[in-house]
């Protein structure tokens, strides 16, 4: 069943009981205490920190200060549409980037001030990137290094797609040994796998350019370099474009900080992950392996509303991988889809090939058979959407 815009609803968050509703209700105020208690904020941090908990509970959505520099940004994004309403009655997507936008003035980060670009989710990424079970991928190259350079790209592949599982701000609700570390794993069946035809775009030895849209730091950051390494060593790809936040976002959404955080733990590594860290950070330097960034990747808006600097460069790339549950929400429109809604259509206005990587872990999802739907529905209810226990690889070539 194919769907438009006019069929599939927005989402808010204005229905209790609902996903979008918990994440508003729940895990946003609880994201205040942890930023809170991360850092040693005086009491000009800690009273913004109270009021946007206070507007987030009961109050309306309130606009950043007259001076605030990004004023104007936020006019065009719908700001002044949203201003005055309830935090969940308005798009869930607009709501939830909105907020993160906030948490980020309350604490300082745009100063000017001692706290001004201090990102105050550094501590739970740099956390992630020393535990054991980092630890214990950062080994699994030595284990695949036997492999034929094919079977350990389909692992490395696998590996980039549920290092999606590792996405701090949902472990706010599942919590450490949860949902989100719990039957998503290499190897548990995806609900769409369209790898294959990743695959036929990029053969090895092809002079191609992958851009790849990161999603989260930490674990997944180390699992998508690790694949860039291989396409870049195997020639499925002569040139990579890696895009990450231009600011913190989401808690754990990759910024250029991270990218560098990420290879210098790659490098320590030693053993196979570590040289793959070294060549990585060769091909930097010889700019094989580009970081960029846009205000685009924190605006509330979806991928259709792509700017022209944007589209350009999209259109040039062999395909554009597209990591995580956030940027797939953008890329087929954050609305009730049916699942059976096809994702060629709904990608049919990028630029260029697009392949999407994500662990299911909100209500959007497209492009499923009837009968994967059905059988779904009938084993796990609505929480297949948004448990994190499935998963997906999408391409529109």
């Amino acid at each position: 069943m194919s769907q438009t815009a006019a069929d599939a609803p927005v989402i808010t968050g204005d229905r209790p009981g609902s996903f979008p509703r918990s994440v508003l209700a729940e895990r946003h105020p609880a994201l205040i205490g942890q930023v809170r208690a991360a850092f040693p904020y005086g009491p000009a941090q800690h009273r913004a920190l109270d009021a946007l908990l206070r507007e987030c509970a009961e109050g309306v959505i309130e606009p950043p200060g007259p001076a605030a520099h990004d004023l104007d940004r936020w006019r065009e994004w719908g700001l002044d549409e949203h201003t005055g309403r309830s935090w969940y009655e308005v798009p869930f997507l607009w709501a939830e980037s909105f907020f993160y936008r906030r948490l980020l003035e309350a604490v300082g980060y745009f100063g000017p001030g001692p706290w001004q670009g201090v990102d105050p989710f550094r501590p739970f990424k740099l956390a992630e990137l020393r535990t054991d079970e980092t630890a214990a991928e950062l080994a699994a190259p030595d284990r695949l290094a036997p492999l034929p350079a094919e079977e350990r790209g389909r692992a490395l592949l696998h590996g980039s797609l549920w290092g999606n599982r590792a996405d701090l701000g949902f472990r706010l609700d599942a919590g450490n040994g949860g949902a989100a570390d719990g039957p998503g794993h290499p190897g548990a069946p995806l609900v769409a796998d369209d790898s294959a035809a990743l695959w036929s775009l990029l053969p090895a030895g092809g002079p191609g350019t992958v851009h790849l849209i990161a999603d989260n730091a930490g674990r997944e950051l180390l699992a998508d370099l690790l694949l860039i390494d291989h396409l870049l060593r195997h020639r499925h790809a002569g040139h990579v474009v890696l895009y990450v936040k231009p600011y913190p976002y989401y808690v754990s959404d990759a910024t250029t900080a991270d990218v560098v955080d990420a290879l210098r733990r790659l490098r320590e590594a030693g053993g196979a992950a570590g040289a793959a860290g070294e060549r990585l950070w060769e091909a930097m330097g010889h700019g094989l392996l580009d970081v960029r960034t846009h205000p685009f990747f924190c605006a509330p808006l979806p991928y259709a509303d792509l700017p022209g600097d944007l589209r350009e460069e999209f259109g040039r790339a062999t395909v554009t991988v597209v990591k995580g549950d956030l940027n797939y929400r953008r890329l087929v429109g954050d609305r009730h889809w049916s699942a059976t809604t096809p994702f060629t259509g709904r990608t049919a206005y990028f630029p260029g090939p697009v392949a999407a990587l994500r662990t299911l872990k909100s209500d959007v999802a497209v492009g499923l058979g009837a009968r994967t739907e059905a059988a779904l529905t009938a084993e796990h209810g609505h929480r297949w959407r948004t448990g994190g226990t499935h998963a997906l690889i999408q391409v529109r070539s």
